[in-house]
């Protein structure tokens, strides 16, 4: 079991939730923007899902950051992305740069969804 008190693992948590942090805050600021994109895209009911993957997404970086409830919020994470990713970057349907730009939107997705398995694992091994 890894001592998540380390500071190589409070550094690691902190880059990963100021990223997550700057995504969730990002999607509140253009919430009718994401709504609107999440609406072509088939997402039932995207004005209430939308603010609320959002909200999720905030609320369990929290916990990430602050090793909170660990296992809950990795999950919740690893919900989000899950739910996300593959429905709002669906680059194999799409040509130019709009592919292009979603592929690396969808890929850097699959990365932090990586990283979320991972503090889900740590998280298992520890009593929330």
């Amino acid at each position: 079991m890894t001592d998540t008190s380390t500071p190589p693992s409070r550094l690691g948590r902190l880059l990963y939730g100021v990223t997550l942090m700057y995504m969730a805050v990002d999607g509140f600021r253009n919430n009718e923007k994401r709504v609107d994109i999440s609406r072509e895209k088939g997402v039932p009911a995207p004005e209430l899902l939308v603010p609320f993957a959002t909200g999720l997404l905030f609320i369990a970086n929290l916990g990430i950051v602050f090793w909170k409830f660990p296992r809950a919020s990795a999950g919740a994470v690893i919900v989000f992305f899950l739910g996300t990713t593959p429905q709002i970057h669906d680059f194999w349907t799409m040509e130019g740069e709009v592919r292009q730009a979603n592929e690396i939107h969808f890929c850097k997705n699959v990365a932090l969804l990586g990283g979320a398995l991972v503090l889900l694992d740590e998280a298992a091994e520890q009593t929330d």
